[in-house]
This record gives C-alpha cells, structure tokens and sequence, in this order.
C-alpha cells in the first residue's frame, strides 16, 4: 500500500474527473453550483463520473449554500439516489444556530448511509467550538476525514489550528484524516507535511482559468510532485 499523501480535487464534470485523474488525483470530490460553494450533484453526473474514471469519488451532500442542513428529508432522499446509483463516499457537515454540530441532520444521514465513509467538510471552521464538534461526531459509523482550513479565513490564517489538531491525531475526536483546503497552497505544503497532515484538497488551484474553465491535468500534476517529493 502506498504511504503517499491523499490529493483530492473537486470535479464538476466528467471532464475534470478525466483531468484529475491524469494529473494523479487520489481521490475527486463531486459537486455542482460553485456559485453556492458547492451543492449535490444529480444521479446522471456521479454516473458520468464513475463511468470515466477509476479512482474514489466523495459526493457532497448539501442542498443550498451556508451550513444549515435545510430539508432534512430532502437530504436524505438525495443519498439514497445516489448510493443507488453506486456512491460509497460522501461529503457533509451541518451546524445548528449556535454553531454545534447539527446532530439531528448528521444522523439522519449517517444511518442512511450505512457505514459508508464520509468527510466532514469546513462546517468545522465556522463552529463555536471544534474540539467540542470533534467530540460530538467521534463515534458516528464512517467518518473518517475532516476537510479544514483550521479558520474560516482560510489557511493563511489557519495554519497554528492544524498544526495543534494534527498533533493531537489519535485522540478521541482526532482520529480523523486532516484533509486540507480552503486557499491552500503549495508553499503551505512543507509545513504541512512536515507536521504529519498527509492530505490535501484543491478546487481553484486546479483550475488556472477560473471556475468557468476545466481542471487542468497539469496543474494537478504539479500538486502531485510537490507532495511526493
């Protein structure tokens, strides 16, 4: 088994997965709507998707821009069609008005996904307290990735956050993988690296037109080669 670091990219389409891929993605994230930060795609996408490429591919579950879970039964209809249509991976994170973890909604979800495994995305960043949300989630079945910037601002800012959470790994509520992302960028990755977090996700950094052009299979390369160096 390689020991390399996980590089995960979002993808839109089929044709950023394709591009990802080549350029050594681990693993895609898929969503639809950037405008929104990134919304559930439809069944027919994850099937086009699934069908160009080989790798793992976590679908985002989330309805509408923010961090409320919104409708709940909606959510959840949204998994079952998708894990119809062979997802095994999942992306979700909800927090309540006073910035928990929105348990009800998490939950629901969880029990639908029946063991699946799935990341917490940056709900984390905007919580009242992460290691009180850490400690809520710890024994929900599949989680197993935390995608942070380590602050709502961005990695720039988040940086001292990642470093104390990383050194806390194996502790209850930090058993998780750290995925990295949110303004990430490669001259992050060293220190990064350096403190043990052997995961990184990219959206903008694969994409040197901007969010109205296709994942670049070079860009991503590039990633690749800074990490496995």
């Amino acid at each position: 088994m390689s020991n390399r670091a996980v590089l995960e990219v979002i993808a839109l389409d089929a044709e950023d997965a394709v591009a990802a891929q080549s350029g050594g993605a681990d693993r895609l994230e898929l969503v639809t709507d950037m405008a929104a930060d990134g919304l559930t795609p439809s069944r027919a996408t994850f099937a086009e998707i699934r069908a160009a490429v080989d790798i793992p591919l976590r679908v985002m579950l989330r309805l509408a821009d923010g961090f409320a879970a919104g409708d709940i039964e909606e959510l959840v209809a949204r998994a079952r069609e998708l894990r119809e249509a062979g997802a095994e991976e999942f992306v979700f994170g909800f927090l309540d008005e006073e910035g928990n973890a929105d348990l009800v909604a998490v939950e629901r979800l969880v029990a639908e996904l029946d063991g699946c495994r799935w990341t917490f995305h940056r709900a984390i960043d905007r919580a009242a307290d992460r290691d009180t949300l850490r400690k809520q989630l710890a024994d929900l079945p599949g989680l197993d990735t935390y995608l942070t910037a380590g602050s709502a601002k961005g990695v720039d800012d988040g940086i001292p956050t990642l470093l104390v959470e990383a050194a806390r790994r194996g502790e209850a509520g930090y058993e998780p993988q750290i995925l990295v992302g949110g303004g990430l960028r490669l001259e992050h990755l060293p220190e990064l690296l350096a403190a043990g977090i052997d995961a990184v996700h990219i959206g903008g950094a694969a994409r040197p037109h901007g969010w109205s052009g296709p994942v670049d299979a070079a860009a991503v390369r590039e990633w690749r080669t800074v990490l496995d160096a």
